[in-house]
């Protein structure tokens, strides 16, 4: 009898490139370990590889991984600080151990960590990542940060500083200090979050002028008219004459960007802001017209476009390749005014699509958007305050077939039973989705499901033509009982209860005002969700001036029935935007260590493998610290293997993680602006880190 042919028999090019298709780390660390012939065969396919331990420990460096070409040195430990104390011994020792290196990520605290990193791999460096949290040192010339890297790495490509805190006067400095390594670069992000400064019109034309070839190009900017050098037509064209090439453009005011630290603005009841942007719709056209390569563009601003519907059909006309389109403040993109398609509609070859603060978007617009761009994917719309639920619901029948990917924020009409309510046609289909969970709207009126958009005669239209497309029509699938049309064909059934499934989403993304509870989630329509994996979620507002919760808890007890969602194993909890009173509070208010309390409670009851927490601050004292209590409920989470706390914590609360049988990935992550300067204290001492890292990996680990 002959032997049955197994998959260690096959031949080695064969498993290299099946190895090469696996992308999760801990699967490929498993595969590694299965025999001597798959060893060597992992870690010489493995590409892509991120640091986590402490650098003092130099011969813990692996040498095994010599054909990385990623290295990310950001994460550390202790986060935030450069590698070791003797910057060239470290750098030399990681050119040895990774000679094939041409893409690098480092936290970029100092120059002095770069200037020994960026020359041991010198002209391979293709592409690098700064990061910094912390504020930029004051004794820096203009530039300084990127003197090493620009200097020793004239192939550079790509630099992204979207995570790195700096001036907006040192980027033009220092990329004009080095012209032929500017001249190089094709990927420029300066898309930071960090900093409510944005770029000058003559700032922005200095980078162009020194980069002519850039490709990708993403940066904040100053709009707003009332500012000197702000961003108008004029600006646009010459970033257009000065980079030619480029396929992707993302310009966004600092407002949008970074609601948090811009200043805020005030809309009116229309919708429109009190200031129009300089930007025309003849300056749009000419703009699109000078970019024909254009695939990905994004303009949100917080100023107003008016009448831009004339300018995105020229999108269309002028940049046939469009696929992606982002757009704050724009009006009019869709007017929806007959049969015949305009404005964003026309772009029927966009497969994303993202638009924001549209005053006169409607319900009739979306219909019009989703007959014309049938191969939409990516929706998501934002604080359009004339949306309802029949708008959401005609677009989601329309493009049934396509969507997949749906975010509704900020909709004054749409809280979130009603927006659940409203993916009815593709529940069945969607994988990601973000929702804002308000309960309850006071006097917002009823609506009706089946509520026509306009008058019946133009709805049994527009079905028409869609007939003559080919494509199913929600009146057809009615007709049909398709599955989505029949809720009770599109339930499961358990231990005799009928549940709403929604069969492929993974990914669900929640926003709280701060008060709000999660315990209504189910009812308002997300009953079962059998592949949902990861859920993020976001807790904002000023918990100083909520009256003590109706409800004790949060309720992310709530989560953990397997009944509801079986495989949820990965979450974020960001309270970092919930403000509230670190010290003593007044009479009748909660401190932050009850509003830890009340977030947290129950999360012991979820079978989590990774947690990121953001616990919530204190501006005042720019403090986003752990407190006990919340230590307590988070040692209640006996399956968690990662955690990743966002803020400090006393280092003996930390040891409280120690009593968790499975847990081996801990770290403190202060990336968020700006970072705390002072480590003498014990939350961020990093003595205090090391010691309850070296406690961790003293423990024994089952697998």
């Amino acid at each position: 009898m002959e032997a049955q042919t197994q998959l260690h028999d096959l031949p080695d090019a064969v498993l290299v490139n099946v190895f090469a298709l696996v992308r999760d780390v801990r699967t490929r660390n498993a595969m590694a370990l299965v025999c001597h012939k798959w060893h060597p065969l992992e870690r010489a396919t493995r590409v892509s590889l991120a640091l986590r331990g402490n650098v003092r420990d130099l011969y813990l460096l692996p040498t095994c991984f010599s054909a990385v070409t990623h290295l990310d040195l950001s994460l550390l430990s202790p986060w935030g600080y450069p590698p070791g104390h003797d910057y060239v011994t470290v750098a030399r020792r990681l050119r040895q151990a990774f000679p094939s290196l041409n893409s690098l990520t480092v936290y970029a605290r100092t120059p002095e960590a770069l200037a020994a990193l960026a020359p041991q791999w010198g002209g391979a460096l293709r592409a690098a990542r700064l990061v910094r949290w912390h504020q930029r040192p004051h004794y820096l010339q203009l530039g300084a940060d990127l003197v090493p890297l620009l200097a020793a790495c004239p192939a550079l490509q790509s630099l992204d500083l979207s995570q790195f805190y700096c001036w907006t006067e040192d980027i033009p400095d220092a990329l004009k200090a080095y012209p032929v390594a500017s001249a190089n670069l094709t990927h420029l992000n300066l898309l930071s979050a960090a900093s409510a400064d944005g770029y000058r019109a003559v700032e922005l034309l200095s980078i162009s002028s020194v980069c002519p070839n850039l490709r990708e190009f993403l940066a904040p900017c100053v709009f707003n008219p009332r500012y000197l050098g702000f961003v108008s037509d004029e600006t646009l064209l010459s970033l257009a004459a000065n980079c030619p090439g480029l396929s992707l453009l993302h310009l966004a005011d600092p407002a949008a960007v970074s609601p948090a630290t811009a200043p805020a603005v005030n809309l009116d009841a229309e919708g429109f802001a009190p200031e129009d942007a300089r930007i025309t719709v003849k300056g749009l056209e000419s703009l699109f017209s000078a970019l024909p390569l254009l695939e990905d563009l994004a303009l949100d601003l917080s100023q107003n476009v008016r009448d831009s519907g004339l300018a995105l059909e020229a999108l269309c006309r002028k940049c046939p390749k469009i696929k992606s389109l982002k757009l704050g403040m724009f009006h009019s993109v869709c007017r929806a005014a007959g049969l015949h398609l305009d404005g964003v509609a026309v772009c029927g070859g966009l497969t994303s699509l993202c638009i924001k603060n549209s005053a006169d978007l409607s319900d009739a617009s979306l219909v019009t958007i989703a007959r014309g761009c049938r191969r939409l994917s990516s929706l998501e719309i934002h604080s359009c305050r004339n949306i309802t639920e029949t708008g959401i619901r005609k677009l989601a029948g329309l493009l049934r077939l396509s969507l997949v990917d749906v975010r509704i924020s900020g909709c004054e009409q749409l809280e979130a039973a009603r927006v659940l309510r409203a993916l009815e046609p593709i529940r069945d289909r969607i994988q990601q989705l973000h929702i804002d969970c308000i309960w309850v709207r006071p006097g917002l009126p009823d609506q009706s499901p089946d509520k026509d958009i306009d008058d019946v005669e133009q709805d049994n239209e527009v079905e028409t033509s869609e007939e003559e497309d080919g494509l199913e029509t929600p009146s057809e699938s009615k007709k049909k009982k398709c599955r989505y049309s029949d809720e009770a064909e599109d339930c499961d059934g358990i231990d005799g209860f009928w549940f709403k499934t929604w069969r492929r989403l993974r990914y669900l993304s929640l926003w709280f005002p701060a008060g709000e509870v999660i315990t209504p989630l189910a009812d308002a329509g997300l009953e079962f969700c059998p592949e949902l994996e990861e859920m993020c979620i976001k807790v904002e507002g000023d918990c100083r001036a909520c009256p003590r919760p109706s409800q004790r808890v949060f309720g992310l007890s709530s989560l953990g029935s397997p009944d509801r969602y079986p495989k949820l194993s990965k979450m974020k909890l960001d309270c970092g935007e919930a403000i509230g009173y670190a010290l003593t509070a007044p009479t009748g208010q909660m401190d932050l260590s009850l509003w830890e309390r009340f977030y947290l409670h129950g999360i012991g009851e979820l079978n989590l493998y990774e947690l990121d927490y953001w616990p919530p601050q204190d501006k005042e004292v720019n403090q986003r610290t752990l407190s006990l209590p919340a230590t307590g409920l988070l040692q209640e989470c006996i399956t968690l293997r990662k955690l990743f706390i966002h803020g400090t914590a006393h280092e003996h609360f930390m040891r409280f993680f120690l009593n968790m049988p499975n847990l081996r990935d801990v770290q403190l992550r202060e990336d968020y602006y700006p970072a705390p300067e002072n480590d003498m204290s014990t939350e961020m001492r990093v003595d205090s880190c090391s010691r309850f890292e070296d406690a961790l990996n003293q423990r024994h680990i089952p697998d």
